[in-house]
């Protein structure tokens, strides 16, 4: 009798333990499993998607839409500082 109670009580730890991972992880499963979801679609084509297409133009958004400035010197025979 000793045995069944430890596999159940064991059984009952494995399941409140996988509950309790599922809860806390929520929003990176759900990420995780929609992005399986698409590669195992062979309908689904990246290219496709809604939301980098400028529909009145036709043009896609920039992968990088702020560049960061360009922070060169414009007279290159300035010196450089060194310590």
């Amino acid at each position: 009798m000793a045995a069944i109670t430890s596999a159940v009580i064991a059984i009952a730890g494995i399941i409140l333990g996988w509950i309790t991972i599922e809860l806390a992880c929520k929003p990176c499963l759900e990420s995780g499993r929609e992005a399986i979801d698409r590669s195992l679609n062979p309908d689904y084509d990246p290219d496709d998607q809604d939301d980098v297409v400028d529909t009145s133009s036709g043009l896609r958004a920039p992968l990088i839409p702020n560049p960061p400035p360009d922070n060169s010197d414009p007279d290159p025979s300035t010196a450089i500082k060194s310590v």
